[in-house]
């Protein structure tokens, strides 16, 4: 058995109480799990302070000394602060204890001298460490101490006396008890990128002896992460690509064209065109095309994928778009239809409401293939509904449709169709290397002429009257107007104005105007109405959750105010506000905010203000917030594991790993060759205890 995959109650001073604690509160269960928990800072040991250079300011430092005297102090029933005084010579100091003193008191001794390691404070005009470290300073080499590695526990871990250094002592116990660890990449990459062995990292990013032999451990370590996700989703892409072949789409028709010549609204973007030829490539070659394509709110993705599906329906096939929810479903067949009224195409729609005969003849129309168009929400992927010929497939705002369902759709066909995975959420490059590493990207990056960029500015929430004045100007001029709450009703914990009560004080505020009330909890019917009421202009103001954050085009809409803008994420800020901007007037978006921020929520703020830019905005949400919390990466089936890896931080290395595990796929597309027998038998390893990262389209 690999000494890694050893039970860690084995490990000497853990037993089974503590692999219980370790298990439960970190999800450590082997010698590989600890030595994989790695270190969140250092500290430096090397340097040693008088006492008398100490001032209340300073981080973690040591000094070297003896206690002279203990002394006692009550602090209530059966509590006592145990204080001893120090010296190193220079000056006195005091070690405090207000849990364990008894336990000091019997365990340190007057007059051995110790390297007495802890923070330093003032108190009482003195330098006070308290619950310091305390070691016997003959035992301790000061001269080989280095960088002391700090883990993060929690706070039951810290009740039964597993705090920080008593992992670091497991540690140092489990770094001293391997073996020499064997190698898993192989001598060539190691040699060509300049990497540490593996062996040798493992026992540095525990125990450096300075910050230069740490930065080389931390970024061998971090390589061979990100290199094992990259060769796994590129041999899982290659296997795709030679063992499905596509529906090969060999001619662009009749049917493309009288829409390009005959019904087009306004001329394609560069960037349109060259999304629309890169997707002709793709389905003419012989293979099944996986095609992300991403593009702002507003910036014609729609229209390539109708363009797109027009390509299927010339060469027989039938095409389909699924959509996350009712609204964002009917808003694409409205959009749709406006295309192509005029052309002898037959469109519908299949939604959870759709039902009785109507759904009948739609499942009918599917399997004769009379209909060339399905809309739907995830009703789509039901096995009832069956087609004659399915040849493409649109995935609208992907990340909220599972990984399973996704996988559904292929059934639908003889062979997997042509698959369009659409989102108005940017993805950084890095992220998407890896979270969607199979997919061909392709980017939308200009918007259509006459679009003039949204005007962002922030407002405390101190000066809602001149904001109304604002408002009531905007709907005076024939605008609409779009206000945010982030709650539906008031929660015990939470100060956040409520959707309830705020509507009830915008009625107060406007009496002149009339207002519609849109949230998730409303009936699907009622939400339906009050959509429509302002979509056709009979209200003037939509006070909402952010339900309305995907799928809503109301042109005459110029203004999106949301209220606590600072509860809201950079990502979900940016698609609320591309909710507004989609007509040719100036438009604006105000977040709302309490005068107290911290200072992240004060950078998301400042960063909305100064761009429009989904990408600028997504790589600095990725910073901001790490990729496991990002909107996608949970729903996907995705969850990051990286254990010290940060796909945020780490592009450069994300990119070394692909170009090398590219390299390998290119010369071994077949995983065969005894060249590569060390990758592929870790990769094996790996795939058993890791998630399948590729399986993603």
């Amino acid at each position: 058995m690999n000494i890694l995959d050893q039970d860690i109650k084995f490990l000497p001073g853990v037993g089974p109480n503590r692999k219980k604690m370790l298990s439960n509160e970190l999800g450590i269960e082997t010698y590989g799990d600890l030595l994989e928990y790695y270190p969140y800072k250092y500290v430096d040991r090397s340097k040693v302070y008088t006492i008398h250079e100490l001032t209340g300011d300073m981080p973690y430092v040591q000094v070297v000394g003896h206690i002279l005297s203990f002394e006692t102090f009550a602090m209530g029933p059966r509590k006592e602060r145990v204080v001893a005084h120090f010296t190193d010579g220079t000056a006195i100091c005091d070690l405090t204890w207000f849990n364990g003193g008894k336990y000091a008191k019997q365990t340190y001794r007057i007059g051995t001298r110790y390297v007495v390691f802890g923070k330093p404070t003032v108190f009482n005009n003195r330098i006070n460490f308290t619950h310091p470290d305390l070691d016997d300073a003959s035992k301790v080499d000061l001269s080989s101490m280095g960088l002391q590695p700090y883990y993060n526990t929690t706070e039951k871990m810290k009740k039964t006396g597993l705090n920080s250094r008593a992992v670091e002592r497991l540690t140092k116990t489990l770094v001293e008890k391997l073996p020499p660890l064997p190698e898993t990449l192989p001598d060539f990459i190691i040699a060509s990128r300049h990497l540490m062995g593996r062996d040798e990292a493992f026992r540095t990013v525990h125990y450096p002896q300075n910050a230069k032999d740490l930065e080389r451990a931390r970024v061998r370590l971090k390589f061979e992460e990100l290199f094992y996700v990259q060769l796994n989703i590129l041999r899982y892409a290659s296997d795709h690509r030679r063992k499905y072949r596509g529906y090969v789409f060999s001619h662009v028709g009749e049917v493309f064209n009288t829409f390009y010549r005959d019904h087009l609204p306004f001329p394609l973007t560069g960037a349109q065109k060259r999304v629309i030829r890169e997707i002709r490539v793709d389905v003419g070659s012989g293979r099944q095309m996986n095609r992300l394509l991403q593009g702002d709110v507003g910036s014609g993705k729609t229209l390539v994928a109708l363009m797109s599906m027009l390509i299927a329906i010339d060469n027989g096939y039938q095409a389909c778009i699924m959509a996350p929810t009712e609204i964002l479903a009917e808003q694409h067949l409205q959009t749709i239809m406006q295309f192509l009224d005029g052309m002898d195409l037959r469109v519908a729609l299949l939604t959870g409401i759709v039902k009785g005969k109507r759904r009948e003849e739609v499942l009918e129309g599917l399997l004769d293939g009379t209909i060339h168009i399905l809309v739907g929400t995830h009703a789509v992927i039901e096995d009832t509904v069956q087609f004659a010929r399915l040849g493409f497939v649109v995935v609208d705002e992907q990340h909220r449709f599972g990984v399973a369902q996704r996988a559904k759709l292929w059934s639908k066909s003889e062979n997997p169709p042509h698959v369009l995975v659409m989102t108005a959420t940017p993805i950084p490059r890095t992220l998407a290397m890896t979270l969607y590493g199979d997919l061909d990207v392709s980017v939308i990056d200009e918007l259509p002429p006459g679009r003039k960029p949204v005007r962002t500015t922030h407002v405390f929430d101190s000066r809602m009257t001149t904001l109304y004045d604002g408002i009531r100007q905007q709907i005076h001029e024939g605008r609409q107007v779009y206000i945010v709450f982030p709650l539906i009703e008031e929660s015990e914990k939470s100060d956040l104005k409520n959707l309830e009560d705020g509507f009830e004080v915008l009625r107060q505020a406007f009496p002149e105007f009339r207002l519609s009330k849109v949230h998730g909890r409303m009936k699907p019917k009622d939400k339906e109405d009050e959509m429509q009421r302002f979509v056709s202009g009979e209200t003037q103001i939509l006070v909402a959750t952010t339900v309305i954050e995907v799928g809503v085009n109301v042109p005459n809409a110029s203004v999106m105010v949301i209220l606590d803008a600072q509860r809201f994420g950079l990502s979900q800020l940016h698609q609320l506000r591309g909710r507004v901007g989609r007509g040719a007037d100036q438009s604006f978006c105000v977040l709302v905010t309490p005068l107290k921020l911290s200072e992240e929520t004060r950078k998301r703020i400042d960063i909305m203000c100064d761009t429009n830019d989904g990408f600028r905005i997504a790589e600095a949400d990725l910073k901001l917030r790490g990729p496991g919390d990002l909107e996608g990466t949970q729903q996907s089936g995705m969850a990051f594991d990286l254990k010290i890896a940060d796909i945020a931080r780490d592009g450069q290395l994300v990119q070394m790993a692909r170009d090398e595990a590219q390299k390998i796929i290119d010369d071994d597309p077949d995983c065969q060759s005894p060249k590569y027998a060390i990758l592929w038998y870790r990769l094996r390893q790996l795939r058993k205890t890791n998630i399948n990262w590729a399986a993603i389209s």
